[in-house]
């Protein structure tokens, strides 16, 4: 699907809103940082493959990946294919780089205890970050961490994080993205930022020295851990991270009931103007609506223009100041939506 068609179809779906959109495109190739490939076996041979539905297709090279991953994909098969114990079973492979690191990540079907041996090497005769990950087993071999550097509005931003964070998908349209709220925020009165689903701080980091202070949540352990690590990072002292919930945190900030995991974190300590949320494809949930509702400021990323409208339907007593579409994924038919609701 091409960038107008895109535009023409969210215009479509938005139409009630009676807003001058803003659109931001990608480049066309090699802009996807995070890859996974099924592996298919044909007598005594792999090779990567997508399916669609019952077909499958044979993948020489993917135009659309990261040039560091597609310069890796056919020496990393073509060792595959010289050890018969690496390839026996092996299921998928996924790829994730960063501007500065690249790794990749093996699935199997049996044991990986039993080419332990063969993965080290392999690693080291590619100098990879390799992964590897059989039923409840996990083994690393050289680093698994990825460093990252993000340039917003002419200031560069450092992060780690490994292939178990969540991780957008194309860098330079998660720079457009950020840059996109910041300019927006910097326009605004604010306090403090209450944000949801932070994950590793993608959002967190940048906007630090805008508010006074910010309450970011995410449940992932892994996450949050390396969001903390990310504040070391940036020299960052006025970001509270903790682990719990959207829905446990609505219920702490009621007063319904108290978690452990907030034991360090004073709730009445935040004034709070804006709430950022970036939840998953099915939107928010009843309950994070009824907690986003408390605050006169919505920031909401999306990654599903339908759900944003089930929710926009849902918050009738906010009036969208700004939408923006972000060209994620070129050529498919995917949008990435940033909405500023303000309180009527």
């Amino acid at each position: 699907m091409t960038l107008d068609e895109k535009i023409s179809l969210a215009k479509d779906l938005f139409k009630d809103y009676n807003l001058d959109f803003e659109f931001f495109d990608s480049k066309q190739d090699s802009y996807r940082n995070r890859v996974e490939f099924s592996i298919f076996h044909k007598d005594d041979e792999i090779f990567y493959a997508m399916f669609n539905k019952k077909e499958k297709y044979i993948i020489k090279d993917f135009a659309l990946a990261d040039q560091k991953i597609r310069d890796l994909m056919p020496l990393l098969l073509a060792k595959l294919n010289e050890k018969q114990k690496l390839r026996q079973r092996l299921f998928a492979v996924e790829f994730l780089s960063t501007k500065h690191d690249l790794s990749a990540t093996l699935l199997y079907h049996k044991d990986i205890e039993e080419i332990k041996k063969e993965l080290d090497e392999l690693s080291k005769e590619l100098d990879l970050k390799l992964i590897a990950r059989s039923k409840g087993k996990k083994l690393v071999f050289k680093d698994e961490i990825l460093r990252q550097s993000l340039n917003i509005n002419s200031k560069t931003f450092h992060y780690i994080y490994n292939n178990d964070c969540f991780v957008q998908a194309n860098t330079d349209i998660n720079e457009k993205m950020i840059s996109y709220v910041k300019n927006k925020l910097e326009k605004e009165k604010r306090k403090d930022l209450l944000e949801l689903y932070c994950g590793y701080g993608n959002f967190t980091i940048p906007l630090a020295s805008l508010f006074d202070k910010i309450l970011a949540v995410e449940l992932s352990k892994k996450n949050i851990e390396f969001a903390l690590k990310n504040c070391e990072l940036n020299g960052i002292k006025n970001i509270n991270f903790a682990r719990v919930s959207s829905e446990e945190l609505y219920k702490a900030l009621k007063k319904e009931r108290e978690f452990f995991r907030l034991r360090a974190i004073n709730l009445d300590d935040f004034c709070f103007s804006h709430i950022l949320v970036d939840p998953p494809r099915a939107g928010l949930s009843k309950e994070v609506i009824e907690l986003v509702r408390s605050y006169e400021n919505i920031v909401y990323v999306s990654c599903n223009p339908l759900s944003l409208i089930k929710n926009l339907q849902e918050l009738k007593e906010y009036k969208v100041k700004n939408l923006a579409f972000f060209d994620q994924f070129a050529s498919t038919k995917h949008l990435e939506c940033v909405a500023f609701l303000r309180k009527d």
